[in-house]
């Protein structure tokens, strides 16, 4: 079902969200620096980085409530400058504080964002029984928003932002200050919105993007500095750091000695993390030295890289750059 407002119906096969150059600046501040996004249909996106990067400035320009300095967006091949009604009508938005008005009961405030949004009168009780169905709400219509928990507070949240039946949904860091059990409700729910919308999830939080997201964009200082598949993201720094197993290890210096080593460190008393310089690829040389140096080699297999352990890397090599 599509609530929107009627406009001319842009390409179903063209990108949900696409944005180039995108700039803000606030005096000689850049909070945002040529950024480049583009979310495709159905496709949960992780907006990664960590506080003051830029990720809320993004949001507030691509859902047309901050203007950019330069750059460009288009909603679903919409211009968002030309043509901002039709643009914003294809988006719903939940920013990190919630436009929650504490004293409405959740059918009043859902029916007061329908209407805002355009739904036409006849179809506004079946828009807001959908969303609140859709949220889990659909034994509190009629209670205060004031009176709800914040993890049910954060569901009507949602579910302003889903009433129009939007093709994006943009969240900004959606489970903020909500305990663990509604944490795990928060993302199983975003993680069914990305089968009817495409949706870009703003967040700091790592597990939260590991748990829901495609596709991950990592922002630091304005600018991107990854983009790519959770999957490709936790490869981006195996092979170059091994787990090596020695019975009869030698000193840690003489480990971080060899060529092509450029960190050695103990795990445990038989276990060592050894990671190799740029560009070097010593495998060969760590099983001729443990060889011909009797170290007893059993174990040499690529480290598994978290999430965090690249996150942390990718931000501190910008910081030295």
């Amino acid at each position: 079902m599509d609530y929107a407002v009627e406009t001319t119906m842009p390409d179903p096969l063209a990108a949900t969200i696409s944005a180039q150059g995108l700039t803000r600046r606030f005096g000689a501040h850049v909070a945002v620096n040529d950024l480049a996004l583009e979310l495709k249909r159905g496709e949960v996106l992780g907006l990664l980085g960590p506080n003051g990067a830029g990720k809320t400035t993004t949001m507030q320009m691509l859902t047309g409530n901050l203007a950019p300095s330069a750059g460009t967006v288009r909603i679903c091949g919409i211009d968002l400058q030309d043509d901002p009604v039709a643009a914003k009508a294809r988006v719903g938005y939940l920013p990190e504080v919630p436009p929650l008005y504490r004293e409405l009961t959740v059918n009043e405030y859902l029916t007061l964002a329908a209407k805002l949004h355009r739904v036409p009168r006849a179809k506004r009780a079946e828009a807001v029984g959908a969303a609140r169905q859709r949220c889990g709400l659909s034994d509190v219509g009629g209670k205060l928003i004031g009176a709800l928990s914040k993890g049910y507070q954060q569901r009507v949240g949602i579910a302003q932002a889903i009433v129009h039946a939007p093709d994006v949904v943009i969240l900004d860091e959606p489970t903020v200050g909500l305990d663990p059990n509604q944490i795990r409700e928060i993302r199983s729910l975003i993680r069914e919105l990305g089968g009817a919308h495409s949706v870009i999830l703003s967040t700091h939080i790592l597990p939260e993007v590991e748990a829901v997201c495609d596709r991950v964009q990592i922002l630091h200082h304005g600018r991107i500095v990854y983009n790519d598949t959770i999957a490709a993201l936790k490869g981006v720094e195996s092979g170059s750091t091994v787990v090596l197993g020695l019975r009869r290890p030698p000193s840690l210096g003489e480990l971080a000695a060899l060529p092509g080593v450029a960190k050695a460190e103990a795990l445990e008393p038989q276990h060592f993390s050894i990671q190799f310089a740029t560009g070097a690829n010593a495998d060969d040389a760590l099983v001729k030295q443990a060889a011909a140096r009797d170290w007893g080699l059993f174990l040499l297999k690529p480290a598994q890289t978290s999430l965090e352990d690249v996150f942390v890397n990718l931000t501190r090599r910008e910081d030295t750059a």
